[in-house]
């Protein structure tokens, strides 16, 4: 390194020497492989010679992406860009560090850059910068025109896939990408593209046997390691993740968001302390970034200092914030307040983080409360008798649900415990395939109503192979763990009659409360506002209470406060409902070392304690608007009022 330093004291001179700006470009470029640190001089010495040379800048920033300064090679790219020039292999890299840095749409950007430097063909730049401009409709008929004339063109075929997966049609994405690389196996773009569409269509193997033969020829490469990562954590290969994680942030250590994803997976497998170290270093790395606030909160072991909230209400403020920074740190915040005992701060801290949240979401409670009363309807008494058992007879599935922080997680932790059972956390497919039916639509009840034998078996038999990837043991039984499959409870019974349903019950301030002061990633936009939440939790209740009528002793149900009173009484209640035989281990929960991957990762890792049952007080003077939303439902909890039930 000294010898390095040494010489590029002579570089200023080298590009007057060589006569020329492309000399001096072109022995940058024999730099970048052997000595970044040398290529980094080089161009900055090219740089005082000629400040706004784009070439120069593209330089600069590759050789510092090769050094793993992610963060000032983004500078030196964003420079390059604003002059214009034609460099694709400056396009890839940004957009390469745009992707880890999740900025999709700049990168999706920076992709077509690239496309449109490196063609010739006038059409397609045309084509190109109409998809720079997001002229999806100008640039279609462009592309589709050329492959009809050249229909081997692997750039437009790329292409005409970037335009699909703008409008969400990643099946059509996938099928043109697939087809360019028939064409041209080597084609390293459109192998990106094709593993980065199928990651967001959430075909995670698939997308990870892409990254496999990218990572082959470049296995260096940061970004190809982030998105395998981030494919590996979502199937719950967290190990293969975090393998993934350590060798793009070896390459790319100045990434908070990359050491914030980092701190994720090592959270999710109970290494607490490391992912506080690892989201400390994103914050050091960038003091703004609102989710790594939040994140720490998350944990709910974290004690925040007076210094710490005196920095995240600095970077609430920072004049560079958005609105997705703003709402973690608010939530951060509220938690920082609650646990120093400010509590009226803390319920201003946690209103201002909901207020925010919620202007982002399209949420209506009025369809939750209208879908609920079809179902009520439509799914009978007669109609569960006249279904029989119809359908796919398998019983491995256990479906742990109700609402939100009720418990949930407490539930699948002790039945993971269990020698004949695995937990495989919290499943999208249900709600995937209930919206396939139409869930949503005015029609979705009658759907049911209509589901025949044969297509009620294809649709527990599908459902068995989606969740198949998640399986990681030989263990007969598994656990899907999504708290809203109570909106759903009718469609399981019909396609898997023999699988069993655990609702998690919890006292109805301290469940509601426990959501309003939660973000979610996704997945619970009735969380943002009290009434909005007093409403979502009466109506799970009443369906509920519709399927204890219709299918009496069909769900089986677990009241956190019962769990926390006598948790050996309702541990052998809850093995006797799912047919397994008691196993101590179940009341050893806490030292299962499984990956857990929600909120209350944390909390399922010690033994039950009852401090949390009334932490809802403290805010009780805040809590009327949901008090009256809940109505009689909270009046008469643990039992629940008479509701209307045209159904039974």
């Amino acid at each position: 390194m000294a010898g390095q330093t040494a010489n590029a004291d002579e570089l200023g001179g080298a590009v007057a020497a060589q006569g020329t700006l492309a000399a001096g470009l072109a022995r940058g470029e024999g730099l970048l492989a052997h000595a970044p640190v040398l290529a980094v001089e080089q161009a900055r010495a090219i740089l005082e010679v000629a400040p706004a040379n784009g070439d120069g800048h593209a330089l600069l920033g590759r050789a510092l992406a090769a050094c793993g300064r992610g963060s000032d090679a983004l500078d030196a790219l964003r420079q390059a860009a604003r002059l214009r020039h034609e460099n694709p292999q400056a396009w890839r890299l940004l957009g390469d560090l745009l992707a880890m840095a999740g900025d999709e749409a700049g990168a999706d950007s920076a992709y077509v850059e690239q496309i449109r430097t490196s063609v010739r063909d006038p059409r397609l730049r045309q084509a190109a910068l109409a998809l720079a401009d997001n002229d999806l409709p100008q640039a279609e008929p462009l592309l589709r025109a050329h492959l009809r004339e050249r229909p081997t063109d692997v750039a437009a075929i790329r292409m005409l896939a970037e335009l699909a997966a703008r409008i969400g049609r990643y099946a059509d994405a996938a099928t043109l990408l697939r087809r360019a690389l028939t064409l041209a196996p080597s084609f390293t773009g459109a192998r990106h593209n094709l593993a980065t569409v199928l990651y967001r269509n959430n075909q995670l193997q698939p997308a990870l046997a892409e990254l496999d033969l990218l990572l082959a020829a470049d296995p260096d490469n940061p970004a190809f390691h982030n998105l395998a990562a981030a494919a590996a954590m979502r199937l719950g290969a967290i190990e293969r993740a975090l393998v993934h994680f350590e060798r793009a942030l070896a390459r790319a250590p100045d990434q908070a968001k990359i050491w914030m994803s980092y701190g994720h997976a090592l959270k999710t497998m109970g290494r607490s302390s490391d992912g506080i170290d690892a989201y400390r270093r994103a914050l050091a790395l960038d003091p703004l970034l609102g989710e790594a606030w939040w994140s720490l909160a998350n944990l709910k072991t974290v004690r925040f200092d007076k210094a710490d909230m005196v920095a995240m209400a600095a970077a609430q403020t920072a004049p560079g914030q958005d609105v997705d920074g703003r709402f973690h740190i608010a939530f951060a915040l509220g938690k920082a307040l609650e646990d120093a005992g400010r509590h009226a701060e803390s319920f201003a801290a946690y209103g201002e983080g909901n207020r925010l949240r919620r202007e982002l979401l399209d949420y209506a409670a009025s369809e939750t409360s209208a879908q609920v009363d079809r179902q009520c309807a439509v799914l009978t008494r007669d109609l569960f008798a006249q279904a029989g058992n119809g359908g796919c007879k398998a019983a491995d599935p256990i479906f742990v649900l109700g609402m939100p922080r009720a418990g949930s997680t407490l539930i699948e932790q002790i039945l993971a415990s269990h020698p004949a059972t695995e937990g495989t956390q919290e499943l999208p497919d249900i709600h995937a395939m209930a919206l396939r039916l139409g869930y949503g639509d005015a029609e979705y009840g009658a759907r049911l109503r209509d589901l025949g034998p044969d297509e009620a078996r294809s649709l527990g038999e599908e459902y068995l192979d989606r969740t198949r990837v998640q399986r990681r043991t030989d263990r007969p039984r598994f656990i899907d763990k999504m708290p809203n499959n109570w909106q759903h409870v009718g469609l399981i019974r019909l396609i898997l009659p023999k699988a069993t349903i655990v609702d998690a019950r919890r006292h109805p301030l301290a469940c509601c409360f426990s959501n309003f002061k939660q973000h979610f990633a996704r997945g619970q936009a009735f969380s943002y506002d009290l009434v909005e939440l007093g409403h979502y939790y009466r109506d799970y209740v009443r369906l509920m209470a519709h399927f204890d009528a219709v299918l009496p002793g069909y769900v089986h149900r677990v009241f956190y406060e019962d769990m926390v009173a006598d948790t050996e009484a309702q541990v052998r209640r809850l093995l006797d409902h799912v047919g397994v035989p008691f196993d101590p281990a179940c009341l050893d929960f806490h030292r299962n070392a499984r990956a857990v991957r929600t909120a209350s990762s944390q909390q399922v890792r010690q033994p039950i304690f009852r401090e949390g049952l009334d932490q809802w007080r403290h805010f009780e003077p805040w809590l009327a608007p949901l008090r009256e939303a809940l109505g009689d439902v909270l009046d008469r909890y643990p039992e629940v009022p008479l509701f209307p039930a045209p159904g039974v």
